[in-house]
């Protein structure tokens, strides 16, 4: 999906009315993931996985910066998240269907966070940003 003028307005105006860092976003959509699909779980066996852990506060910062720095380059997606795409193929082996759980997480995260500023349009422009991270996330496998 391509991501037009006005999704990518809207997506910085949400960012900027989060509140909050996308950091803390990456770490409530972390919690989530792990309670409501439980199977995630095995790539965080590492991990005290209680919610609101270190390992989860840290791990979900990780993927807000990431996400922060995707948002930041939404012209090389592909080329801004590389690496993590190399990391999570070939070494964690992240079963990509996991992209698209992480996401369903977020929307609720942004949901709980931005009330009202998250209506219809907000949610589409950013399920096709998550979208494209899955794709770029995903590519790797093929």
């Amino acid at each position: 999906m391509v991501l037009t003028a006005e999704d990518r307005r809207l997506l910085q105006a949400s960012v900027g009315k989060l509140g909050c860092r996308l950091e803390d976003i990456g770490a409530d959509a972390l919690n989530r993931l792990l309670l409501v699909f439980p199977q995630s779980k095995t790539y965080f066996s590492h991990f005290n996985l209680s919610p609101g852990s270190k390992d989860i506060v840290h791990q979900g910062e990780k993927i807000g910066k990431a996400l922060d720095s995707a948002l930041k380059h939404l012209d090389d997606i592909r080329g801004t998240l590389s690496q993590l795409s190399d990391l999570h193929a070939y070494n964690l082996r992240v079963d990509p269907v996991n992209f698209q759980l992480l996401s369903k997480c977020f929307h609720v995260s942004l949901g709980v966070h931005l009330r009202n500023e998250y209506n219809a349009t907000t949610c589409l422009a950013w399920d096709k940003f998550f979208e494209q991270v899955a794709d770029v996330l995903s590519e790797k496998y093929r």
